[in-house]
């Protein structure tokens, strides 16, 4: 049976969440009640104890009656009471039937969701069609040695690590509403220079409610320097995974890359609250670009990193192409391509 919650349904939703095998902070309610408060669903297949439970953001279809299913931001993709490797195949079975069933009766056109690069959440979905590799995020174990983990930087990134130290530079962490205040428009001249859409322009509130859930660990981590702020990022801790998410650095010091500072300082609290990962993610969409160099730059260890990329109506979905006067065949990595704007 599959049961679809909303944000309407917190208790239901964050009940699902703390009993799921693993999850990260990107599935739970509170965040998707600050991504997308009147489009979060949760799609729930159950039977007796066990269930798949799979967040997703409803949107209409401009000019149709259709509707398709996106994911919010970051790393999401099903869950699960049991880890999927240890998953019974005729209960994933059954889900994929009910699953569909429903997207069919909720009139959608297609599914799309970053997935988690920790879950091995492809051993559900490989029975459709749709896994699309995105390349490679990138991780840091904290299970090792802190010299091992040193000795995999970059010499350039110790160098510039010591550097940073050497002058001064020093990371602290703060939720004060002054600090918030400092960091979001830290953020938003960061956003600005790399020319990222309005969505990525996240106001001081958006970073007051991401550091005030009681649904997950998070920590504004700053860098200082004469007491002035002048970088950092929020790191956001779930079940043994440190996330560090949204870094940015005033332009004037970006020479010295005190974001690696962060990096670092944050792998030592990471293992004094015994966390076994960081992920640092991957490139900017999903390409291993400057920003995933920079990343790798940290480290050896590279998981796969995959989307689902799903048609669950292909006829729609080739009429809603031909009406944007696009075609399947193009080699545009996007989807679904019926969203594609074409450049001026």
């Amino acid at each position: 049976m599959m049961l679809i919650y909303t944000i309407e349904d917190k208790a239901a939703w964050t009940d699902l969440i703390n009993r799921a095998a693993a999850y990260d902070f990107y599935h739970t309610w509170y965040y998707h009640k600050l991504d997308s408060p009147e489009a979060a669903r949760l799609y729930v297949f159950q039977e007796g104890e066990h269930f798949i439970a799979y967040p997703l953001v409803k949107r209409a279809i401009s000019g149709s009656s259709y509707f398709d299913l996106t994911c919010v931001y970051g790393y999401t993709g099903p869950i699960s009471d049991r880890p999927f490797d240890a998953q019974d195949k005729d209960f994933l079975s059954r889900f994929k039937a009910a699953f569909l069933e429903i997207l069919e009766a909720e009139g959608v056109v297609s599914v799309f969701s970053r997935l988690h690069p920790f879950f091995n959440q492809d051993l559900l979905l490989e029975s459709f069609s749709g896994l699309f590799p995105n390349g490679k995020s990138v991780a840091i174990d904290l299970r090792v040695p802190i010299e091992l983990q040193r000795a995999n930087y970059h010499k350039s990134y110790r160098q510039q690590i010591r550097i940073l130290r050497e002058k001064g530079y020093e990371v602290r962490e703060s939720k004060s509403a002054e600090a918030i205040q400092t960091y979001a428009e830290i953020y938003t001249e960061n956003m600005k220079r790399v020319g990222a859409s309005d969505y990525y322009l996240f106001t001081p509130s958006y970073f007051e409610q991401l550091l005030d859930s009681e649904e997950y660990e998070s920590k504004l981590m700053l860098v200082y320097l004469n007491d002035e702020i002048v970088s950092g990022g929020v790191v956001i801790c779930t079940n043994k995974i440190m996330q560090v998410h949204l870094m940015s650095t005033r332009t004037e010091h970006l020479n010295l890359s005190p974001p690696k500072l962060v990096v670092d300082e944050t792998s030592i609290l990471g293992r004094s609250l015994g966390y076994e990962f960081i992920n640092l993610g991957g490139g900017l969409n999903f390409k291993e670009d400057s920003l995933f160099k920079w990343k790798a730059g940290f480290t050896k260890l590279f998981m796969d990193y995959n989307s689902w990329r799903y048609i669950a109506n292909q006829r729609v979905y080739e009429e809603l192409l031909a009406d944007k006067g696009l075609h399947a065949d193009m080699d545009i990595d996007f989807f679904p391509l019926y969203r594609y704007q074409k450049p001026d």
